[in-house]
């Protein structure tokens, strides 16, 4: 845990969303017939006297209307709103590489990104010739990866990490072969982003995961250890779930919350 280290910041940025139904958001769906839309973000890390960081990269304009998701705003505008000039970023930690989580690298050209070995093994073996499996990751992103391991800006970790103080990478396979969480040291504890660990609250609550998953044992053992690393489930921020905006304090723009605070009521009472 990240118990006496330094305070940081943590902006979840939504831009984009995907209308949907309850049914498609668990493995064996859900008997309410009841809209269950998924929200997509990045998130920055802001650190006193650092640079700030950048957890995931979300997708662009292309990839929006391929896949019929709806944008909001583009990552980069949402950086802007609160600050943040993309082509200045030095760090970038990709989640994992679906994707939603790590497309348009171009906009940080000064970044060095960092992924799990696995991830990255994963999304260029032979599980990419079965199309269920390779359906969430784009032959671009994953492309990219190895010209920026080549140019000397891809940084490799293999499980657990300390990537600076106050931030942990926390290695979670299940939902893909490296996903990566980041624990981060804030005013009110540690704070998981625990990306695609779980998409929703619902998912780690119910303990039924979201059918996009290649090993269904792994990703719940993935679960139980997000809840034993952190203090509970307001410490938590699932990847994909409309309540990190409306459970959460109001960010400086519009679409954007602190995550680093606590929310405005258990998200308990929310789920």
């Amino acid at each position: 845990m990240t118990e006496g280290g330094p305070d940081h910041r943590i902006h979840a940025i939504r831009y984009a969303r995907h209308e949907r139904m309850a049914a498609e958001n668990f493995i064996g769906g859900d008997d309410h017939a009841a809209p269950m839309p998924l929200d997509y973000f990045v998130w920055v890390i802001e650190r006193d006297g650092v640079a700030p960081v950048l957890v995931d990269t979300g997708f662009g304009a292309e990839a929006a209307a391929r896949r019929k998701r709806t944008m909001i705003r583009p990552v980069e505008d949402g950086l802007r709103a609160i600050g943040i000039d993309p082509t200045e970023i030095e760090d970038v930690i990709l989640t994992h590489l679906h994707y939603d989580h790590a497309g348009s690298l171009s906009l940080f050209p000064k970044a060095r990104f960092h992924i799990q070995d696995n991830e990255l093994a994963f999304a260029t073996s032979r599980a990419m010739t079965h199309k269920a499996v390779r359906g969430p990751f784009d032959a671009e992103p994953v492309a990219q990866m190895v010209h920026l391991l080549f140019g000397d800006r891809l940084v490799l970790h293999a499980g657990d990490d300390e990537f600076a103080p106050g931030v942990i990478l926390r290695f979670l396979p299940g939902h893909t072969a490296g996903l990566q969480g980041v624990e981060v040291s804030t005013a009110r504890g540690p704070v998981l982003l625990a990306s695609d660990v779980c998409h929703l609250y619902a998912n780690l609550v119910r303990e039924m995961p979201f059918p996009i998953v290649i090993d269904v044992p792994a990703y719940l053992d993935a679960h139980r250890r997000l809840l034993a690393l952190v203090p509970g489930l307001d410490h938590i921020i699932p990847g994909h779930d409309p309540l990190v905006l409306t459970a959460f304090p109001p960010g400086s723009a519009p679409d954007i919350s602190r995550v680093d605070l606590a929310p405005l009521r258990p998200i308990g009472e929310f789920v």
